[in-house]
């Protein structure tokens, strides 16, 4: 099994309230694509963190194995979803890939 994780960090120049509709805007787009795309086991968006966080959102999600990222990191599905509910409004993205 591929563990793909990635932290977020959004934009400066939205409010404390935007950036809550952002993050469940995100939440809900990404874990609607469990069951959608080959390879994919588990994707699960923490949106809530402690005050302690320093970023705003994390994906936890797992895969059957590289390919199977590879797939999901390409698939119409995914794009449309980083394309239009992600990259507009993050500042930095952090990932870590590891078998496990």
């Amino acid at each position: 099994m591929l563990k793909h994780m990635i932290m977020w960090q959004l934009k400066d120049e939205f409010s404390e309230e935007e950036k809550r509709e952002i993050k469940k805007e995100m939440k809900k787009g990404l874990e609607g694509l469990a069951g959608q795309i080959p390879g994919l086991l588990e994707i699960h968006v923490q949106i809530e963190g402690l005050e302690t966080s320093n970023v705003d959102a994390l994906l936890d999600s797992a895969f059957t194995d590289k390919e199977a990222l590879a797939v999901y990191a390409s698939h119409p599905k995914h794009v449309e979803v980083a394309d239009s509910k992600i990259r507009p409004f993050t500042k930095t993205r952090m990932c870590m890939d590891y078998e496990g």
